[in-house]
């Protein structure tokens, strides 16, 4: 039993870069590699005797209202085409902002759930991913043509405007937009957009 609390406790030392919330700290881009490394060891100590996996976290991000009514910042960032836009050219539809990045794991797990979404609201929400990698289209579009989503395309600010402007500290982060551009209200790590929780959070400006 002394070595069972050891390991355990080891564990929780080990910079997995994610924090409690679902969520990754922008500070911390841990390289893909090191994560898979300390998921496969958490994972061999969690198991039970038999080697089973453990139950797969949820994704439960927190609801921020705090900026409620505040209009969307002015900062620029890069299309798909290469083009600046800002999100004040996606007014007229609420908008949905999903800040992002392809090293951070809750980021990835949310991701086919926003391109659900994407589909099932499309003549009724803009849903943009913007990623903050700070390489930019060299990593993102490589990333999202592996994936072949419905929906979702690859915005990118790599000089992370909108991160700072939004300040939250975490990835993802996603802030929801009323029609008029303004702020209903903001996710602070991942979430499931399929899931109940986000209908009941939508419900309210998509109607």
């Amino acid at each position: 039993m002394l070595l069972e609390d050891l390991l355990r406790s080891l564990i929780l030392l080990l910079p997995l870069g994610c924090l409690a919330l679902g969520g990754c700290d922008r500070q911390s881009q841990t390289s893909p590699q090191a994560s898979a490394n300390a998921e496969n060891v958490s994972r061999q100590a969690s198991g039970d005797a038999t080697g089973a996996e453990p139950a797969e976290e949820e994704l439960t991000g927190s609801l921020d209202i705090e900026n409620r009514g505040k209009p969307m910042p002015s900062d620029s960032f890069e299309a798909p085409d290469g083009k600046t836009v800002r999100l004040a050219d996606f007014k007229g539809k609420p908008v949905l902002v999903n800040l992002w990045a392809t090293w951070c794991g809750p980021c990835v797990k949310e991701m086919p759930t926003l391109d659900a979404l994407a589909a099932r609201t499309r003549d009724k929400l803009v849903v943009l991913t913007v990623a903050q990698d700070s390489k930019g289209g060299e990593v993102v579009h490589p990333w999202f043509a592996k994936k072949g989503f419905a929906m979702l395309k690859p915005y990118l600010d790599p000089e992370n405007k909108l991160g700072l402007n939004y300040g939250s500290g975490m990835l993802p982060t996603t802030i929801l937009y009323d029609a008029q551009g303004r702020e209903v209200w903001r996710v602070v790590g991942g979430m499931d957009w399929n899931g109940p929780r986000a209908n009941t959070l939508l419900a309210e400006t998509l109607g």
